[in-house]
């Protein structure tokens, strides 16, 4: 392993790189993982061109906007005030750049990785390539993605060939939103390239990003790292999922059990249950592992299939609790008020992507559940029209037949819904009180 030049902590943007001229780098994509890289790129000292498709999402980041949380509007306006942060949805803005990295989004097309995001970064990039450039691709992707799709596209607009006359690798993207221990700086960066001249240019840029490097021998390596990384945490999600609705039927405190096991100092790795999986990596990536072993040695993938369709029924599982928990108190799930605490698929996040807590309110909302929700963190446009958006108050939760904790945000109060005990469901453990309904 490498280490960069920074042991450091994150520091101030700078408004000047001392005289000399900045490298230019092109993030193509400036979403929940091109934002973070433009944002450590500009501290870096590199002259940044953050090009989207998205109109609104540029004219927000001009403004000095965002739109995620890991990056507040006053960073992206430091950002803009070094006069190094240019966002743009002109691709002619590209031409002169050193690095380009890709980071759009690869989602799933029935069943199969939809790659028309990458393709189209690739025909934008093709006709700015110059020679020494470098071209690295972050996407989360199947084995072979970048040289037997990217790559050609690159070296179809013109003469210059891919490890000749410019760089390319691959290196997967590690963000985790909202993670207040593990950022983009200090989570080591897989590494890879086309060929050792690609690795040395890829590494050398992201030792100006990123303090530890882990290089890998083949594109194809580094491409299976990431999703070998998720469908690791998707399986073990899964496993104890499982565990939660068996201690269940047992009269076995789950939570209790993982605890006890996580005791042990050495063989095991705590996961803990919850509504179902979201976000925009463990109900993907693990699938687009599966077709590509489908499709490369005939077979499947028995440990994903399992765990896709445990993950897939929790929040089915979730709404025959709730269903349980009514009928105690002689409530059907139709016309009860039902409230619930948390919608974005992980605590402290605003995030809503494939957000399990939106599926356990679908289900409900379809048996004719009256739904409210208390989620201070996710943007009023990704609610749907069947949930109002509430606060938390004391009448609100006396006003529910059900209080529902599907997201454990730090900024709600817990004690307001410990004094409610008698009627809450708690799918995160986030409540001690022993009256409170457990998963």
């Amino acid at each position: 392993m490498t280490r960069s030049r920074s042991e450091s902590g994150e520091q101030a943007l700078p408004e000047s790189s001392g005289g000399a001229v900045p490298r230019r780098l092109v993030v193509v994509g400036q979403g929940y993982v091109g934002l973070p890289l433009a944002v450590r790129a500009v501290e870096a000292g590199y002259h940044v061109i953050g090009y989207d498709t998205d109109k609104n999402r540029i004219d927000l980041l001009r403004r000095g906007g965002s739109f995620i949380d890991d990056v507040s509007g006053e960073t992206v306006a430091s950002m803009l005030a070094t006069g190094r942060y240019e966002p743009t949805d002109d691709a002619a803005l590209m031409a002169g750049f050193d690095v380009v990295v890709v980071s759009v989004p690869t989602p799933l097309r029935d069943g199969a990785p939809d790659l028309s995001y990458i393709e189209a970064a690739a025909v934008e990039i093709g006709p700015h390539l110059s020679p020494g450039c470098c071209v690295v691709l972050e996407s989360t992707t199947y084995p072979g993605t970048t040289e037997d799709v990217f790559i050609p596209i690159l070296e179809s607009s013109g003469p210059l060939r891919a490890g000749r006359d410019f760089r390319v690798g691959y290196s997967p993207e590690r963000i985790d939103p909202s993670n207040r221990r593990w950022g983009l700086r200090n989570t080591p960066k897989v590494v890879s390239g086309l060929d050792a001249g690609s690795l040395d240019a890829v590494s050398a840029f992201y030792r100006d990003i990123v303090d530890e490097l882990v290089p890998v021998a083949t594109i194809r390596e580094a491409e299976l790292t990431k999703l070998f990384e998720n469908t690791f945490r998707h399986v073990n999600i899964a496993l104890v999922n499982e565990l939660a609705m068996y201690c269940h039927g047992l009269g076995i405190d789950v939570w209790s059990v993982v605890d006890a096991a996580a005791s042990k100092p050495f063989g095991f790795m705590k996961f803990t249950p919850g509504p179902g999986v979201g976000g925009h990596c463990l109900p993907i990536d693990p699938s687009y592992l599966q077709w590509q072993v489908q499709r490369s040695v005939g077979r499947t993938f028995r440990f994903i299939d399992i765990a896709n369709d445990i993950n897939e029924h929790m929040p089915d599982y979730v709404v025959d609790r709730v269903t349980a928990h009514l009928n105690e108190r002689s409530r059907s799930i139709r016309d009860s008020a039902i409230l619930l605490v948390g919608l974005s698929y992980k605590s402290n996040s605003g995030d809503a992507r494939q957000s399990p807590a939106l599926d356990v309110a679908r289900r409900l909302a379809d048996r004719g559940a009256r739904l409210s929700a208390a989620d201070p963190l996710i943007d009023p446009m990704y609610v749907p029209s069947f949930i109002e958006l509430v606060e938390m108050t004391e009448e609100r939760v006396d006003r529910s037949d059900l209080v529902l904790v599907l997201t454990d945000h730090d900024d709600l109060d817990w004690d307001l819904l410990e004094s409610r005990a008698s009627r809450v469901l708690d799918t995160r453990n986030r409540l001690a009180d022993p009256a409170v309904d457990r998963l």
